[in-house]
């Protein structure tokens, strides 16, 4: 008697289809949570009223701005021991030798009893020296010394400060625009008449003018 030996057709699907058609792991199989994307973190409240609130995110544009200047300043006194206004009034005297107090403090736009207390402390640190004019004794000329030469060697730039640099960076239309709304907020803030604080340097807390 014959046996009959029963023979598996071979399947006629290729490898690549047989593939496709193997359902997806389930997360159990994949170690439960693995795969998942990461969740995102929450907004703070804080960061959802910047985001509603035209007003709290110029103020942080203000708070970035300050600090920024402010930072500038302490990273320049820490490396030259001279407070930032003092590095601006040295390297202007350094750009142009000979230049006298009340035109220091018209290219600074500053008082001139500020950049006479500047050139004060400059003298004092050696950094620079005055000459009487020989037509007129109560002119002073400021030169600066090599130590003061050697120091704004140095020293981390811009010398003017990060704020006046990027101002000059920007277009014209743009530096228009920001004078108008910010002569506004100058409004709304009832300063419009304060010309002493239109001509007071920005700089860190402990910078002295």
């Amino acid at each position: 008697m014959i046996e009959r030996v029963a023979t598996k057709t071979p399947s006629t699907k290729s490898p690549a289809a047989r593939r496709k058609a193997k359902p997806p792991p389930s997360s159990a199989q994949r170690g439960g949570s693995a795969g998942k994307p990461a969740a995102r973190k929450a907004p703070t409240a804080v960061d959802t009223k910047a985001k509603a609130d035209p007003a709290a995110r110029v103020l942080r544009h203000f708070r970035t701005v300050f600090n920024a200047v402010r930072s500038h300043f302490r990273t320049l006194e820490q490396a030259v021991g001279l407070s930032g206004t003092q590095v601006w009034a040295l390297s202007q005297v350094a750009a142009k030798p000979g230049l006298g107090v009340g035109q220091l403090a018209r290219v600074m736009d500053i008082h001139q009893s500020t950049a006479s207390n500047l050139v004060r402390a400059l003298l004092q640190s050696a950094m620079v020296v005055s000459e009487r004019s020989e037509g007129d004794l109560r002119a002073v000329h400021l030169h600066a010394t090599a130590k003061g030469l050697k120091l704004l060697a140095k020293s981390p730039t811009p010398f003017v400060g990060v704020l006046p640099e990027a101002l000059r960076r920007i277009d014209e239309a743009t530096l228009l625009r920001l004078d108008h709304d910010l002569a506004r907020l100058i409004h709304e803030l009832r300063a419009d008449a304060d010309e002493d604080a239109a001509q007071t340097v920005i700089s860190s807390e402990k910078a002295s003018g």
